[in-house]
């Protein structure tokens, strides 16, 4: 963007000054430019900031990805419900990016194998787009390298055309130009499935193709001829979730196919240059493909991933004190292919015989059932196929390697690390919020903490000094105040700057708990409707901000949002309660919008159920922010704790290893609910927000079964969090306390920049080291 742009190259006050020559403001030209729809929710964001670290540590590296024309969608809130329209941030072209109309590369679909060979099928053309990242206080520069595919005049059907069949003339270029129009299209059906796998493929072919280009010009200017057994010494490929899985296959087929070398070689090759990071434990993102589309849509990878897959089953062995069934399932449970038969690694022919069980496959699927449609598992395609493994936050980690990956860790335990997420500093600190910027500067006596975030650890002396304080706290009231204002542009409610401002923003999902802070938001309205005057003198104000985008198909989520709206209308107009509580959906939670959202806020809520974040990044935010934190022992929030210290952090909920027990606890019928949990799904169900919400909170009853038995803890919960808002309203209400607090969480976050994190990267897996630009 050009505020992060103009700063990181230490222009920022020429180009004020030349817009001021021409009649505009910086700050307002900067708001005219719109978000990338490049990136999905945080794994977008944390892009975003490795690229920003990598080029301020003069690293050499690249980062690729879809040149989505229509991005994920904008959010609008119609009717007290979510609708969502295409992105238009391409509809005035971008002016960051350069076609690089001579870097294309063909990218196959269909057709056969022949003799090992990929031949017929449909062949596309991807172009590359280059958008230069500046690093901070250097002339280094990278690139993120997106690929775009463009309706060529080839795909056009004259004759069609000519005949009168307008639309069908123009098929071939619409399906071609499908691939790049949206970020996460529904995959409810079988072709939205089909198109998510051929975006997958578009991106890990175009950039390989484009990596090993890359190298082999390089290698043939450098020393005037190819050595491939320097190639993962010259290359490290870091596959981020399971969507660039086949990076592994699709190199192999490269090597294979196009430069000559045999299975063993290739292997080789590849084994010492792809890595994976896990971003996420949920099943549904590990990502299982229709073994039998993927043998349609990319026969020759399929060739490849059965060998790969009967490779690691041949390689696997038995353990020490192992039975022959434990060790069949713990091969079927590591193998790339599932549902197969174990011989040809195709679907089964036939049923499964009575009295025998297929390894792996669900006991229901006997005699007398139709066998599951095999697929390919690309999370374990991915660790099989990596030099490294890692997660994202310490407790992440430890839970790939307990649960998630146990057997591969077990088989592999030096392929697996830890790399705990940070943000980039500039973009969520420096430049987002300068009053809190020049404060910290001033009693710092250096800018250099914005290139080394360990030296904020310096505000800690001055943590309860009366002059930090009240430097501290204008500088909040100038960012609650510009949150303010734009609350009221994007919402028409009136906030006021005094109270307490709380905020939840992420992608609206049940195990990130929305649920959980509207429904504690609707037990504090009915607990202040029923004081008296004089109680009322003794609540701490309280503006509730949620802001996030439901999946358009995911239809529990957009029920959550409805009924956040529908709390927002009934409280903010009710007179008698006045400021007490106001509650704001924030939509289009975007990029754009964080910048404004966190450095104005008081505390945060980072509440999902513990074990099912793998880390997050907008907690690292706020607490760099001067935010307390409310939040579960789940991801990064367990570091931020440590950091921070427990004084200065509100703790709820139960732990990782305890969510398991209360399942089993709810399963069996014991769960026994807390009466405030009760009382309030009563309040809810009343219809006293409009409608009774029966189908969103069914799924916080009975006792198991899909969309049943709160199965993300809400229930379980519910308590002890309230019991910790409390503690939040305590806190607040000693404000010299709160500010110590404050100033203690922006002190202690220097663990949290992606710097440290991408120089970790750097040393521990990719063996990169800086490479200054000299001018």
């Amino acid at each position: 963007t050009l505020s992060n742009a103009v700063r990181n190259i230490g222009m920022g006050g020429e180009y004020e000054q030349a817009l001021l020559q021409f009649g505009h403001k910086l700050e307002e030209v900067e708001a005219e430019e719109k978000d990338a729809g490049l990136g999905n929710g945080g794994l977008g964001r944390l892009a975003s900031c490795f690229l920003d670290s990598s080029a301020t540590l003069d690293l050499p590296v690249w980062g690729y990805g879809l040149r989505y024309k229509y991005g994920l969608f904008k959010q609008r809130i119609e009717d007290g419900l979510q609708t969502e329209i295409a992105e238009d941030w391409l509809d005035m072209s971008n002016p960051w990016e350069v076609r690089r109309s001579q870097v294309t590369y063909p990218v196959k679909f269909f057709g056969e194998v022949q003799n090992g060979k990929w031949v017929g099928g449909e062949q596309l053309s991807a172009t590359a787009y280059d958008v230069p990242i500046p690093g901070y206080n250097t002339a280094n520069t990278i690139s993120l390298r997106l690929w775009n595919v463009e309706s060529e005049s080839i795909r056009f059907d004259l004759e069609s055309f000519n005949s009168g069949k307008h639309l069908a003339a123009h098929k071939s270029q619409i399906n071609a130009e499908d691939l790049c129009s949206v970020l996460y299209p529904g995959d409810d059906s079988s072709e939205g499935k089909e198109l998510r796998l051929r975006q997958q493929y578009l991106l890990v072919s175009a950039s390989i193709q484009d990596i090993v280009a890359t190298f082999k010009r390089r290698q043939l200017a450098q020393v005037g001829k190819i050595n491939w057994q320097s190639f993962p010494e010259k290359v490290s490929v870091q596959m981020n979730d399971t969507h660039p899985a086949l990076s592994a296959p699709e190199l192999m087929r490269i090597l294979m196919d196009e430069e000559g070398l045999d299975w063993k070689a290739a292997w080789k090759i590849v084994g010492k240059t792809c890595n994976y990071t896990n971003h996420t434990i949920l099943p549904e993102a590990l990502e299982a493909w229709n073994m039998e589309v993927m043998d349609t849509l990319l026969p020759r990878h399929m060739e490849i991933i059965r060998r790969m897959d009967k490779e690691f089953r041949s390689s696997l062995k038995r353990v020490a004190g192992e039975s022959q069934d434990d060790f069949q399932a713990r091969l079927e449970n590591m193998a790339i292919l599932k549902d197969v038969d174990p011989f040809t690694l195709k679907k089964p022919e036939k049923k499964v015989k009575a009295g025998y069980r297929l390894s792996g496959a669900p006991a229901e699927e006997e005699e007398g059932n139709a066998l599951p449609d095999p697929v390919v598992r690309m999370a374990n395609m991915s660790v099989i196929s990596a030099k490294n493994v890692n997660g994202v936050a310490a407790l992440h980690t430890e839970i790939v390697k307990a649960e998630t990956f146990n057997d591969y860790f077990n088989l592999w335990p030096e392929k697996f690390q830890n790399k705990t997420n940070g943000v980039t500093p500039r973009r969520w600190l420096a430049w987002c919020n300068p009053e809190l910027s020049a404060v910290i500067t001033k009693w710092l006596g250096t800018e250099e903490w914005i290139s080394d975030l360990t030296l904020l650890k310096g505000l800690e002396q001055h943590a309860e000094s009366p002059e930090l304080h009240a430097e501290w706290r204008e500088a909040k009231l100038a960012t609650k105040t510009r949150l303010a204002d734009y609350v009221k542009e994007k919402t028409g409610y009136d906030i006021p700057v005094s109270s307490m401002f709380d905020t939840q923003i992420k992608r609206i999902h049940e195990y990130k708990r929305q649920l959980l802070n509207i429904m504690a938001v609707a037990y504090r309205y009915k607990k202040i409707k029923a004081m008296s005057a004089s109680e009322r003198k003794e609540v701490v104000p309280k503006v509730v901000m949620i802001g996030g985008k439901a999946f358009a198909t995911y239809v529990q989520a957009k029920r959550i949002v409805q009924l956040i709206v529908a709390v927002a209308k009934k409280i903010n107009n009710d007179s008698e309660i006045g400021d007490l509580l106001k509650v704001v959906f924030i939509p289009n939670y975007n990029v754009s919008v964080a910048e404004v959202l966190i450095p104005g806020t008081d505390v945060c809520q980072q509440i999902s159920t513990a074990g099912m974040e793998a880390s997050g990044t907008s907690n690292m935010k706020f607490m760099m922010n001067g935010s307390l934190t409310i939040g579960t022992l789940d991801g990064a929030n367990v570091e931020i704790r440590e950091e921070a210290g427990p004084e200065h952090f509100f703790l709820f909920g139960a732990t990782a290893d305890e969510i398991p027990v209360i399942r089993e606890v709810r399963a069996a019928g014991n769960f026994v609910p807390d009466p405030l949990f009760t009382e309030t799904m009563d309040y809810i169900k009343s219809g006293v927000f409009g409608e009774t919400f029966e189908e969103l909170l069914g799924s916080l009853e009975g006792n198991e079964g899909f969309g049943r038995g709160d199965y993300f803890c809400v229930g379980h919960d519910f308590p002890s969090y309230v019991e910790q808002l409390e503690a939040v309203d305590e806190h607040w209400k000693d404000q010299d306390k709160w500010v110590t607090s404050s100033i203690i969480n922006t002190a202690n976050s220097g663990k949290f920049s992606s710097d440290r994190t991408i120089d970790q990267y750097a040393n521990e897996i990719w063996g990169v080291k800086p490479h200054s630009v000299k001018l």
